[in-house]
């Protein structure tokens, strides 16, 4: 147990927040000892605030056209965690391009999950892309963030079949369910303060 005050963490969403949603279960099952913080949309009508509301969660829109570029809005979101006292920011479906300005205020303490096994597939529509590309095997992968697209230190991933038939909404969702599972446990591990680096390989220390 953690003697210190609780591993606090900030997540960032634009959709419906099904990630968001696993962590909050996780936390309530006692599988994740964490607190979340504060929770901060780009989109005004994400599903995602209202789930961190009825949960008793802090949860923010923070509109981008208020903001002359990406830079002071992101500027703006790094004082929000900052005063939050945010250990780790997570990104959990947020739909909008991380600048520098986040990324070194919060380095190595961001973490993001995209659906396919890194280093294939960044970007958008990474099930499609995999289905294009006839791969037999794809998944999910949490990752550090740094300034390129899905690019970061690699710190869990997990293997799903492509199967025969599957569509774009068929993989997506059997995808999502590892990600429900992958992404709670990488938190955790960053919270046991399990986590190095070996220059771009991550090393996981076994639990105490």
């Amino acid at each position: 147990m953690r003697d210190r005050p609780p591993f606090r963490v900030g997540v960032l969403v634009s959709g419906r927040g099904s990630n968001l949603q696993a962590i909050i279960d996780a936390i309530e099952k006692r599988n994740l000892c964490v607190e979340i913080a504060l929770v901060i949309s780009n989109k005004i009508d994400a599903e995602a605030l209202q789930r961190a509301r009825q949960n008793g969660i802090r949860a923010e829109f923070l509109d981008p056209k208020d903001f002359p570029d990406r830079f002071s809005y992101d500027r703006e979101l790094s004082q929000k965690f900052q005063r939050a006292n945010v250990d780790l920011v997570v990104l959990a479906g947020y739909m909008r391009l991380v600048s520098s300005v986040l990324i070194n205020s919060f380095k190595n303490r961001m973490i993001n999950i995209h659906p396919s096994l890194l280093p294939a597939f960044p970007g958008l529509r990474a099930h499609g892309q995999a289905l294009n590309h006839g791969v037999k095997v794809t998944g999910c992968t949490v990752h550090f963030v740094d300034e390129e697209v899905d690019h970061g230190p690699i710190l869990l991933q997990a293997a799903v079949p492509v199967l025969e038939g599957d569509t774009e909404d068929s993989l997506s969702d059997r995808i999502l369910i590892e990600e429900h599972h992958l992404l709670p446990r990488a938190i955790q591990l960053l919270a046991e303060e399990r986590v190095s680096f070996e220059g771009r390989r991550v090393i996981i220390k076994e639990g105490g």
